[in-house]
């Protein structure tokens, strides 16, 4: 028996239709070497059925059943019969034994938008991309986080310090306005933007006000205030803050901007997706006001922090619930400890649930009609399991009901099957069916550049190993839409992993993330990138060599001006590739041969 002709997968060319509608009746296929097998049967359950062979096409015959779907995912997975030879196939290949865990997978009615299957992303960290508009700019001082005061960084090409999260370079929605030609030049088809909702910091995983985009990266139209002067302890004096970040002229224009970006961006065909950071927010909230930044505010309620009777109340879990705790009730839970990222406690809160459901509907809603939601850390709500699916569920529910073309794309670390059962996720962050194994292969090096393996580098067998694995537990239509990164936000940049340096910028300095990179490497992860399956998702300055350890250091500006041209020429045939060849966006992969620093494999 041929066992390399063995194939079958979750595709169009396999399962007809693909994405199967509730109770409705499907075709399922094989494939097998000419008239090299006798009988394939496909096996769900305990249950097995004939597949009879329909047609020969060249050197391969192929087989097929007729199956009627029910309301309920349905598995299976195939017996194969030469002689005294018999053999099973899964979403793992060919196997001596019958492995259901890998069994394939179709859940009626679930289904992944067209638009974003095989879909080139580009991920913006928006203060480090472009400055359109000076006049928007966080002032030196303007408030204090975390001990310190705001930053003005005045040189764009400045490399970021180790306590860059008060550090603003004045990147701006404006700024991305301004670059629309180069993003559409490159071949950029969807944009996903970092948070852009008023925040504090530079990278706003702590959101301040859901409601708004932050006046900082949109429009400041009633300035006034001051900055806080020289040994101001905290906030109550930053009136300057307070005024941008609170006067509705400011939040409103903000938001009409981000309406205007995102109508030119859909005019030139492509597509936006926010960061939804649900699992916690950030001190400066309005609803806790730990800052004190909306408390001399009349037109805002008093934040949980200030006083016990906030209407935000129950928004938040605080251990000291005694009357003369108030006001200002430092007891209240923070998300991994951090007292500067209250967690969010739906469990007790049902208005704290409804208020974020409609978050997600109103972002992709019109007038501003963003095209989907990327989720941080999203199994982790600090709730109960039980409570996350149901959710997350939920979530899915309402933002489908608002735009039935939204992307749903979480971030997750491990196996993200229990995740994507076609009723939450549409996708994750591809982190361990696509970055970490290319990573390992190619450089030898953990994606945060914190340990360097020989063994894994140039081990194909791992390198095949971990991907089949991570690819079994999402379903095909997942994987079509899936984030294959290789550089982000929270990752040293791949260029530098390059260079096999283990350290961090702080422990072996900034330099050393640019020294000894090898662009031959650089470009064989893109071409990997470029012609996997999933969205290929270039993490801003990638495509121009930008360098960097990890967060803060991979976060550096883009080199407007001094782009590597060889590099960013390269990002850009290899994306014009990707768009043309269709087998690249939704086709079928099949591993062809492996050993140690080679690999090849067909779309």
């Amino acid at each position: 028996m041929n066992r390399e002709a063995l194939f079958c997968d979750g595709t169009q060319d396999y399962v007809i239709p693909a994405e199967p509608k509730e109770n409705e009746k499907i075709k399922i296929r094989f494939r097998t070497a000419h008239n090299d097998v006798e009988e394939v049967h496909i096996l769900t359950g305990n249950s097995s059925y004939p597949m009879w062979k329909i047609v020969s096409e060249g050197e391969f015959d192929f087989y097929e059943i007729e199956w009627q779907l029910s309301d309920v995912p349905f598995s299976y997975l195939f017996e194969v019969k030469s002689g005294d030879q018999i053999c099973y196939f899964s979403r793992c290949g060919v196997s001596d034994q019958r492995e259901d865990f890998y069994a394939f997978m179709i859940v009626p009615g679930f289904s992944t938008p067209e638009w974003a299957k095989g879909a080139v992303m580009y991920q913006i960290f928006v203060d480090r991309f472009c400055n359109g508009d000076p006049t928007n700019d966080v002032e030196d001082g303007e408030y204090i986080y975390i001990g310190a005061p705001s930053v003005k960084i005045k040189d764009w090409s400045k490399v970021p310090a180790a306590m860059d999260i008060r550090n603003f370079y004045g990147g701006d929605l404006q700024g991305v306005m301004d670059k629309l030609d180069y993003l559409q030049d490159l071949g950029v088809e969807v944009v996903y933007f970092n948070p852009l909702f008023v925040s504090p910091s530079n990278h706003k995983y702590d959101i301040q006000d859901y409601d708004y985009i932050d006046p900082h990266y949109g429009k400041i139209v009633s300035d006034g205030g001051e900055t806080l002067p020289k040994g101001a302890k905290d906030n109550t004096g930053a009136t300057k803050y307070q005024k941008r970040t609170g006067d509705i002229r400011n939040l409103e224009a903000s938001n009409e901007l981000f309406a205007r970006l995102v109508e030119e961006m859909h005019k030139r065909g492509m597509r936006v997706i926010l960061d939804g950071v649900f699992n916690h927010c950030g001190s400066f909230i309005k609803w806790i006001d730990r800052e004190r930044i909306y408390e001399q505010q009349p037109e805002y309620p008093k934040g949980a922090y200030v006083s016990g009777e906030s209407p935000y109340r129950k928004f938040f879990r605080f251990h000291d619930e005694r009357k003369e705790a108030w006001p200002y009730n430092k007891s209240y839970d923070g998300w991994w400890g951090h007292d500067t990222l209250p967690k969010l406690s739906y469990e007790d809160s049902p208005e704290l649930e409804q208020y974020i459901m409609d978050i997600g509907k109103k972002w992709v809603s019109p007038p501003y009609n963003a095209d989907g939601w990327r989720l941080d850390v999203a199994a982790d709500l600090g709730c109960s399991n039980e409570y996350n699916h149901m959710f997350w569920k939920r979530f899915r529910k309402e933002v489908k009901e608002a735009n039935p073309e939204a992307l749903i794309l979480a971030e997750h670390y491990g196996d993200p099957g229990e995740w994507l059962q076609g009723d939450e996720w549409d996708s994750v962050m591809n982190y361990d069916a696509f970055m970490e194994p290319l990573t390992w292969f190619l450089t030898g090096m953990e994606k945060h550049s914190d340990e360097r393996r020989t063994d894994l580098w140039g081990n194909a067998d791992n390198f095949i190993g971990g991907m089949r694995h991570f690819m079994a537990s999402m379903l095909t239509p997942s994987l079509q839409v899936a984030m294959n990164e290789l550089s982000n936000h929270d990752h040293s940049r791949f260029l530098t992993r390059t260079n096999h340096i283990v350290g961090r910028a702080e422990h072996v300095g900034a330099k050393a993330a640019e020294e000894g990179v090898n662009y031959a490497v650089m470009r064989e992860a893109v071409t990997v990138q470029m012609t996997w399956v999933g969205a290929p998702t270039v993490y801003y300055g990638d495509e121009a060599g930008v360098c960097g350890f990890t967060d803060p250091d991979n976060r550096r500006t883009y080199p407007w001006g001094r782009e590597n041209k060889e590099l960013l020429a390269f990002h850009k045939e290899m994306i014009r590739i990707h768009k043309q060849e269709k087998p690249l966006r939704k086709g079928s992969i099949k591993l062809l041969y492996a050993e140690r620093n080679v690999l090849a494999y067909a779309r």
